[in-house]
């Protein structure tokens, strides 16, 4: 031990200094959310008015993930290198400057490019307001402030949707990407003002660039197959075997260069972690029900129930109170007895029950039926999907926190993704062939109502517009059942989960104990692979 050099410190944070920073990291993972859920309601009529396709619809929701799933990673290892405040504070301004240009799109294409730049920007907010809250918090108290996110989660999520329909019906629709513009420099301006992180020691980072720009092409490749099969070209199809055949080379070179890689995007030694593979799966079954269900219940409440915008967000209130209770009483009673796995296995069950519930429902199921089962399927992701995060938090090494944690957001989001992408395709096809089989049971033609093109119920005649809502119903109601399966898969890998005991010290207080032992400022990494924090799982 070098005598020279004082061992640096990092006393805790008090209750107050952690609540005034943890204020505007939850407005930032707010704006994050926001961004993906507020257009929920409204796109069926932005398409529309936009002319675009249900291909267009996908891909508007689609290109946010994608861009959110593949740069996640990349934010997660940048914050095990550099400033994690400055990262945050970039995602911000990414995510307001994408806002507005996507405000003022003239078509489909305008606004589908702007929000892929936006879903730049929420992969960074998402990722990166994980990691702060594990500095400040230790993961004993980490619960009830996980309860937290979880509950601005669901607010975001599901109340974004109501406001997106109050404005769509309102000053129009342009305004879903301006609202978000304040609550990001309200959270840009808290964060340069309470958020107070060591220095971080000024070194080149080594970017894994060729296992980002890999995995990215590889996941892209793979949306593009799901997104336009059925539709562009045959499941079974020369198409779909280039496609297929190049995301599983890509892929595959992606995990070549990380098993080299110095740095590498997503260490492969996590996946010897058994309480990181088992949360990935969860996640991306969590990541299914969340996005898959914000995005179709929109079309579910005004193409099957001929709602507006205003009424479909109102409508999914009952998943918001479900989710927001669910996390934030699960959140507290993590922190209270330390146990976080009893009620990850009640969510899991409750997620499955919501789902298969919500395969039952037609264009007529009374709405007291639909928002029960809602609010069970609320409440079993709210039970979910921040304890998964959590306990994987809770078995890292503190200098891996960054890039776990947002691996774990990567597979929930890459979840969400293809989830959307695939139930779209079938959404697609499957409510069009209703469509054409009941017109023509009625001796009419079925014209532009064949093509995909999302119908404006408002100009139908009455027994086509029941048609069209009969089998949007149907088709919508297939999907969930489609989602049961990996309902499955997430219960039997919260089952399998291995409940370790929750420690008390924060990220920023691990830190700087390492440091102390290893004589290296608070932030800089070392080579020793014996200082691990207590309670994790060794490799």
């Amino acid at each position: 031990m070098n005598a020279s050099v004082p061992p640096p410190t990092q006393p805790s944070m008090t209750r107050r200094e952690v609540l005034e920073s943890l204020s505007g990291i939850l407005l930032g993972m707010f704006v994050s959310v926001l961004a993906t859920s507020v257009v929920s309601s409204s796109l069926p009529r932005i398409i529309a008015e936009l002319d675009g396709s249900q291909s267009a619809f996908t891909w508007v929701v689609t290109a946010t993930l994608l861009t959110t799933t593949v740069s996640t990673p990349i934010w997660g290892k940048l914050a095990d290198l550099v400033d994690r405040k400055v990262l945050i504070q970039i995602a911000l301004g990414i995510s307001v400057l994408s806002a507005a240009a996507a405000g003022m799109s003239q078509g489909v294409a305008e606004l589908i490019a702007a929000r892929a730049v936006q879903g730049i920007g929420a992969g960074g907010l998402m990722s990166l307001s994980v990691v702060l809250i594990a500095d400040i918090i230790s993961p004993r108290e980490r619960g009830k402030y996980m309860g937290l996110t979880g509950a601005v989660m669901a607010v975001a999520t599901t109340g974004g949707p109501l406001l997106g329909g109050l404005l769509t019906d309102g000053p129009g629709w342009r305004w879903n990407f301006y609202v978000g513009l304040p609550f990001a420099a309200l959270a840009f301006i808290v964060l340069q003002r309470t958020l107070h992180l060591p220095p971080v020691p000024h070194r080149r980072p080594r970017l894994d660039y060729a296992g980002a720009l890999l995995i990215s092409a590889g996941i892209t490749l793979l949306l593009l197959w799901v997104t336009f099969a059925g539709s562009s070209y045959d499941w079974v199809s020369w198409s779909s075997a280039l496609l297929v055949g190049g995301s599983v080379g890509l892929l595959v070179g992606a995990v070549a260069v990380e098993s080299r890689a110095a740095e590498p995007l997503i260490p492969l030694h996590l996946f010897r972690n058994r309480t990181f593979v088992l949360a990935v799966i969860g996640s991306a079954s969590v990541g299914i029900s969340m996005f898959g269900t914000s995005v179709f219940l929109a079309q579910y409440m005004q193409l099957a129930r001929g709602r507006t915008p205003t009424e479909s967000g109102l409508m999914t209130i009952p998943m918001m109170a479900g989710l927001f209770l669910a996390s934030t009483l699960s959140g507290q009673a993590v922190s209270r007895t330390g146990r976080y796995k009893p009620f990850m296995v009640v969510g899991a069950v409750l997620q499955l029950v919501g789902l298969a519930a919500m395969a039952t429902i037609h264009w007529d199921t009374s709405f007291v039926l639909v928002a029960v089962y809602m609010a069970v399927l609320g409440a079993g992701v709210g039970m979910l999907m921040q304890n998964f995060v959590l306990a994987v938090q809770n078995t890292l090494d503190v200098r891996e926190i960054g890039v776990g944690t947002a691996s774990v957001t990567f597979f929930r989001t890459l979840g969400g993704a293809i989830g959307v992408s695939v139930l779209g395709a079938v959404l697609a096809t499957r409510a069009s062939d209703l469509i054409v089989q009941g017109l023509a049971a009625i001796g009419v033609p079925s014209g532009s109502l064949s093509s995909g093109t999302l119908p404006d119920l408002a100009t139908l005649p009455g027994p086509v517009r029941l048609i069209v809502e009969q089998a949007f119903g149907d088709a919508i109601a297939e999907l969930f059942l489609l989602a049961v399966p990996t309902a499955v898969i997430a219960l039997i890998a919260v089952i399998a989960l291995k409940e370790l005991p929750l420690h008390h010290r924060t990220g920023l207080e691990q830190r700087a104990e390492l440091a102390r032992l290893t004589d290296r400022p608070v932030g800089e990494p070392s080579s020793d692979p014996v200082l691990v924090a207590e309670g994790t799982e060794r490799p």
